[in-house]
């Protein structure tokens, strides 16, 4: 069954060993501000950045690949989408809940509800207009 819907990656979730440095990288460097945190501001679990990067704070992370936690998928219809999506050979739930999937290649996708017409509204978005 194919999903005849829209979606777009709302946010790329990353594992770091020192998330106060990547604040001040994405924020000063890149012009990206902390628009959500988790935990007390001074010791942020994990932050969210205006334009779509979620960091965790993972200090203890020792992997030499792996850093990436998930993928944030937005869409105008969540249960359309994950009844497509589980129509899929090898897609299965994941414990955060049936919008987290796990891929057979072990890649997790968060998939979310969007409201009114956001997914329209980002894809009509031409960055490099």
């Amino acid at each position: 069954m194919a999903y005849g819907n829209k979606s777009y990656v709302e946010h790329v979730a990353l594992r770091v060993k020192d998330i106060e440095w990547h604040i001040r990288f994405f924020r000063e460097a890149l012009g990206m501000p902390v628009r959500e945190v988790d935990g007390p501001r001074e010791q942020p679990k994990q932050v969210w950045t205006v334009g779509g990067i979620q960091l965790m704070a993972d200090p203890g992370f020792a992997g030499p690949e792996g850093r990436l936690a998930h993928l944030g998928v937005m869409t105008e219809d969540l249960d359309a989408a994950l009844a497509a999506a589980y129509a899929w050979e090898g897609v299965m739930a994941m414990p955060q809940g049936r919008n987290w999937l796990a891929l057979p290649d072990g890649l997790c996708v968060e998939v979310n509800q969007a409201t009114g017409n956001a997914v329209a509204s980002v894809l009509a978005v031409d960055p490099r207009a």
